[in-house]
């Protein structure tokens, strides 16, 4: 695994939310893969991207890492778009074989024709909700859910281009009771196990 690209999804909402936390961490992420003799691209959603660029970077990857806030229980409308009109770009084999599904093959299922096959990807997310709102019946919003359980549509994209996903990272509560210096310990940590092989 030596070519990494990195996508920080955070839209800039200056009396909110100045993307400092998700930028710093995207930062520290490359300088973890370049100390290690990865090659890494990256994007931001303020980037001057281009749509075949971004679908050869996604082509080009061993592994992408996409570093969001979560902004009404997704990504943010700019990383929401970067995904439509890149994906939708890559649906002529380059990210997959369209939906996977044939004329002549009915046995193939939907979303089976991704051709990014070996390639893996991390979520790595910032949340306003504390730790305690997931997994947990008697929270009110969730009910029991967990973070990948919210962020399905995000994982049902890398796999309908047949990538692996490895263990999520999630930041908790940044707002209200952040710890910041917490969460840049566990996220070296973080990247330390889920890519040991590097070190």
């Amino acid at each position: 695994m030596k070519n990494i690209f990195i996508i920080n999804g955070h839209e800039l909402y200056p009396a909110i939310s100045e993307g400092r936390l998700n930028a710093t961490l995207a930062e520290m992420a490359e300088a973890f893969f370049v100390e290690r003799g990865c090659e890494v691209k990256t994007t931001t959603m303020q980037d001057d991207w281009n749509i075949e660029e971004e679908v050869q970077k996604h082509m080009w990857a061993d592994f992408i890492l996409l570093q969001t806030p979560v902004n009404w229980m997704g990504v943010a409308w700019s990383c929401k778009k970067y995904m439509d009109v890149v994906y939708t770009a890559g649906l002529d084999g380059r990210l997959c074989e369209g939906d996977g599904r044939t004329r002549k093959d009915p046995s193939k299922q939907y979303g089976s024709g991704g051709t990014l096959t070996g390639k893996k990807y991390m979520l790595s997310l910032t949340f306003n909700a504390p730790k305690a709102a997931f997994d947990d019946p008697g929270q009110f919003l969730f009910q029991g859910k967990g973070v990948d359980e919210l962020f399905l549509p995000a994982h049902m994209n890398f796999r309908f281009f047949n990538m692996e996903p490895v263990k999520t990272f999630v930041c908790y509560d940044v707002m209200k009771n952040p710890d910041v210096s917490s969460d840049f310990t566990r996220f070296d940590a973080h990247l330390r196990d889920v890519f040991s092989e590097l070190s």
